[in-house]
């Protein structure tokens, strides 16, 4: 038998031919996706102790239903305003449900499958079945909409459990018009412990935006701390999005000024609109003067003036305005105040945090997945690594994002022990006009 395979030196044994296949050599420009919230939420239905993740794309293909079985609610229901204003402009959510004490719905033969009050909605119905009197017809309401049916069940032990209800196999079907779920509830206000596991969680999962949905500034001062880390300290590139959370003084966090005053909603209510806006908002984009088209009644009474304005862009305030008839994004702003020469007051235009996030993902994207453990800390391999940056760099300018990049002062050098690699560069970032100065000269 002849040899035959591929070569890594040529040192074969066997006559044969041995032969490599390699791609050629290409560079690599891709540019991470936006959209992506993460949301620590309070929730009447819904999976519990548990990240779970929810995409708009999903919830479209069977609107009501699939809405219904994980926030217990037809999409357009009152208690989902919040949800779809997240919607308006992201595309997947992770949400950890921070419900404390709360505790499951159940009757005589089922218990909800998640806990919270509109479990308390669940109803079961048992009848005979027509073809085998000894048998039953089971089937499982939410409110007045059939959510399942099972036919021609002997006993509870036959019963699947399904989207609604986890059936109790230890118990007694009998025919009953109507047996309703009780004892669902929310829990209490949530402390800081709920929150705290959330964002434990969800340190595992990438995300553009998160949302502090809390009036409570120990919670509040939880978050800013948790996003300082994170940003600061382990390299996870998102902003936060709050409502009043103080003097935070920090790039990656946004502060929305306005209240909702609307009935029977929360405060932070404009924080929906915003998390989603900013995480779906492109990385050549700016949130600058966008129209809000939110659900939530904002109070406009802290940005009538433009003496109001002026001070709460100066303190780093993310503020609705009215202009005419609409409500406005005055400006895209987080809440980085101290500037100094080494970080100026671009720093405090989100669409440079976007395009310096951006940046840092994908670079970190590209080396760990092609260049770490496998390509050696060579000339060749610092030359491939600087190509692939080049490339991505260049397509960022593609998208006007920045501008004059310089590849020439990108320098690709191995660093202070064989295995490390150091990289400078200079990067000019483009942001939305917001300015206009005009001197018109009458003739």
């Amino acid at each position: 038998m002849l040899g035959g395979g591929t070569f890594l030196t040529q040192n074969k044994v066997l006559p044969g031919t041995y032969q490599n296949f390699i791609s050629a050599a290409r560079a690599f420009a891709n540019l991470s996706a936006r959209g992506y919230v993460a949301l620590p939420m309070v929730l009447d239905w819904g999976p519990d102790e548990q990240v779970f993740t929810v995409s708009l794309e999903a919830l479209q293909k069977n609107l009501e239903n699939n809405s219904r079985k994980v926030f217990g609610y037809e999409y357009t229901h009152p208690k989902l305003k919040g949800i779809r204003d997240v919607f308006k402009s992201a595309h997947t959510a992770f949400i950890y449900k921070i419900n404390e004490g709360a505790v499951a719905a159940s009757n005589t033969f089922a218990t909800a499958r998640y806990k919270g009050v509109r479990g308390n909605d669940l109803k079961t119905v048992i009848s005979a079945n027509v073809d085998e009197p000894a048998n039953f017809d089971v089937k499982t309401f939410l409110g007045t909409t059939l959510v399942d049916e099972q036919l021609n069940v002997v006993d509870a032990a036959g019963l699947v459990d399904n989207d609604y209800v986890i059936w109790k196999d230890e118990a007694i079907l009998a025919a009953t018009a109507g047996t309703n779920f009780t004892l669902g509830s929310n829990g209490t206000a949530p402390t800081g412990t709920p929150h705290q596991t959330a964002l434990d969680e969800l340190e595992a999962y990438g995300f553009n935006t998160l949302a502090c949905l809390s009036s409570e500034q120990p919670i509040k001062d939880l978050y800013i701390a948790y996003t300082k880390r994170m940003r600061d300290e382990v390299g996870a590139k998102f902003q936060l999005v709050g409502h009043k959370l103080g003097a935070a003084d920090h790039e990656g966090i946004i502060d929305v000024q306005n209240d909702a005053i609307g009935e029977s909603e929360e405060v932070f209510g404009a924080v929906y609109w915003t998390v989603g806006a900013q995480a779906g908002v492109a990385v050549n984009e700016s949130n600058t003067n966008d129209l809000y088209d939110g659900e939530y009644t904002l109070d406009l009474s802290e940005t009538k003036t433009t003496s109001q304005l002026k001070e709460l862009l100066k303190a780093g305030k993310y503020v609705f305005h009215r202009n005419g008839a609409e409500i406005y994004v005055l400006e895209d702003v987080n809440t980085f105040t101290s500037f100094t020469p080494e970080k100026n007051e671009d720093f405090s235009m989100n669409q440079v945090i976007r395009v310096l996030d951006q940046i840092a993902i994908d670079t970190a994207q590209l080396f760990n997945t092609r260049y770490l453990g496998k390509v050696p800390n060579d000339a060749a391999g610092r030359i491939t690594f600087w190509k692939d940056i080049i490339k991505h760099r260049e397509e960022m300018q593609r998208l006007r994002a920045i501008e004059d990049y310089d590849k020439e002062a990108l320098t690709i050098e191995q660093g202070d022990s064989k295995k490390s690699v150091v990289a400078n560069e200079v990067v000019n970032v483009t942001v939305a006009m917001s300015q206009l100065y005009i001197t018109t000269v009458v003739a």
